[in-house]
């Protein structure tokens, strides 16, 4: 399908032309329409009493958005919880990490950060398990980010903190656009709230993120662009990938270290875990397994077959070779 006419559900960048979806403007003449599909809205200090957490309960913060950095220090003031000086800060980019300036003294000693992948945070805080973890987070259920934390089993607590709230997209006309650019479930639930009859059919639908995906499998909309994959990285190389017709790729899942050292000690094997969009190339990939696999055991077999003959073989040999001694030995003592 041709694109060219793009809605993204994303503010517009302050400046466009720094921004890697300037290059898709220039080089592709696409016209990108930017528009957040839901608003972040602070839980007030007596909604988050109810959850009954309390801030000086832990050691460590876990922070994967500027949003959870700000809602984390606004309630602080607002329930009159002074934050420690020994407070760890864990974050998930050093963009985030630079960001907490805005509320404290910036010190390497205690503010830790990865470089892209939530994985990479989650190998640094493996070193520091003695940590009682606080995760500032939106109303969503269950993410990526959760999943990692519960299976690498930190003593750590959700906080929710803040919420979001669906925007109208009654204005935009979505036969008006060939493609649609989706970076989280809060704007999957947006869209399908607006347009409860959206499947996906007419309109390319791209999507960033494994939780992303979920969300919209879950709905039974169709996808076509995803990322982050090995060659696409981003959202804006996903789409000129579409747009040149490159074939995509499997989602790239990065597994953090420390889990897949478990892993490995458990099983005696390293384990690899691909998100495929396609049911068809995830079909296909099984069958190719079981085949390698049929192989593999035809070879053992001819392999098992080989050996026992040689063996039998040589032992016939041996009997044979024992049997002419022994009829020699008996002539020579007639």
């Amino acid at each position: 399908m041709k694109v060219k006419k793009i809605l993204i559900s994303q503010p517009e960048p302050a400046n466009i032309e720094k921004s890697p979806y300037y290059r898709l403007v220039e080089k592709y003449n696409l016209n990108l329409t930017f528009y957040k599909f839901f608003d972040i809205v602070g839980l007030s200090a007596s909604e988050f009493r109810k959850s009954r957490i309390h801030l000086k309960d832990y050691t460590a913060v876990i922070f994967n958005s500027k949003n959870s950095v700000d809602h984390f220090f606004r309630l602080s003031k607002e329930l009159r919880e002074p934050i420690p000086e020994t407070m760890k800060y864990f974050c998930s980019t050093e963009t985030i990490a630079l960001y907490l300036q805005n509320y404290i003294q910036y010190r390497k000693r205690k503010i830790f950060f990865g470089n892209q992948h939530f994985s990479e945070l989650v190998d640094i805080m493996s070193k520091h398990k003695e940590e009682r973890f606080l995760f500032p987070c939106s109303d969503e259920k269950q993410t990526e980010y959760t999943k990692m934390l519960d299976k690498a089993k930190f003593k750590y607590s959700k906080a929710t903190m803040y919420r979001s709230v669906s925007k109208d997209l009654k204005e935009f006309n979505l036969k008006d656009f060939d493609m649609i650019v989706l970076f989280s479930p809060m704007g999957v639930r947006s869209l399908l709230e607006n347009f409860p009859d959206f499947t996906g059919d007419g309109i390319v639908v791209a999507a960033f993120g494994v939780s992303t995906h979920a969300a919209l499998n879950a709905a039974n909309v169709k996808l076509s662009v995803v990322a982050p994959t090995k060659v696409a990285p981003s959202m804006s190389t996903a789409i000129e990938n579409y747009v040149l017709g490159k074939q995509q790729e499997a989602v790239l899942v990065v597994k953090p270290t420390s889990l897949r050292k478990s892993s490995l000690k458990k099983t005696g094997t390293r384990k690899t875990k691909s998100v495929f969009t396609s049911k068809s190339k995830y079909k296909a990939l099984m069958e190719e397994k079981k085949a390698k696999a049929a192989e593999r055991r035809r070879l053992r077999a001819e392999e098992k077959a080989r050996k026992e003959a040689e063996k039998a073989a040589a032992v016939a040999l041996e009997q044979n070779t024992a049997t002419a001694t022994t009829t020699t030995t008996t002539e020579g003592v007639q």
